[in-house]
């Protein structure tokens, strides 16, 4: 059971699991070529892929996107962050998958208008990271210089090896978790999906 060993071992376990997903690999080395600040390659991809391993099916399976966030607040223009998204598809020209980069500095201008709820500026990357709709989501891997794996995970790894999704009701709302979680469902039936929290009842005066 991954999910039960010491951190330092499932730490060991992640980079070899993750290692079996060729594309990852290759959309980790390209990135670290462009040398953009605060990058890391998160969500779906990483942990969909422990789910692939775990559950015996190709580490590519069901994978729809790669997501690539960084962090760069001295320029919060669109033109900025398009020169950045343009340089990345050429980098990731020939892969057998979509890749998608963007700045998280930037999230704040347009996040309301997409889901409805105000989006304060983040202070880095690992706090948009911190903010997908499960905990599961919350992880991220970029290769240092050296190739040395820098792995963020807040919430550690142990649901991600067990295949728990558990919400994070910081700031997604609850639709977009539902509306995943049947997604991930779908492709994962092995996943044991926690409920979203309820809303505290309002007291009631005698």
């Amino acid at each position: 059971m991954m999910g039960r060993l010491p951190l330092d071992e499932q730490l060991t376990v992640l980079k070899s699991v993750l290692s079996r997903n060729e594309v990852l690999l290759e959309v980790l080395h390209r990135t670290a070529a462009l040398d953009v600040p605060g990058w890391y390659v998160t969500a779906g991809c990483l942990f969909q892929t422990v789910w692939n391993v775990v559950t015996d099916k190709h580490p590519t399976s069901g994978i729809k996107d790669y997501d690539v966030f960084y962090f760069d607040s001295r320029d919060l223009s669109w033109e900025a962050e398009d020169a950045v998204i343009k340089a990345a598809d050429k980098a990731f020209a020939g892969l057998p998958a979509e890749v998608e980069i963007r700045n998280e500095a930037r999230v704040h201008l347009w996040y309301e208008q997409k889901f409805g709820i105000a989006c304060a500026p983040y202070a880095s990357t690992e706090a948009a990271i911190d903010s997908f709709a499960a905990t599961t989501c919350c992880l991220g891997v970029r290769l240092e210089p050296g190739g040395r794996w820098r792995i963020y995970a807040p919430h550690g790894l142990s649901d991600v090896f067990n295949l728990v999704v558990r919400p994070n009701p910081v700031l997604a709302p609850r639709e977009v978790y539902e509306t995943k979680t049947a997604r991930w469902q779908q492709q994962w039936p092995e996943l044991n999906v926690l409920d979203w929290p309820s809303a505290p009842a309002m007291p009631t005066r005698s």
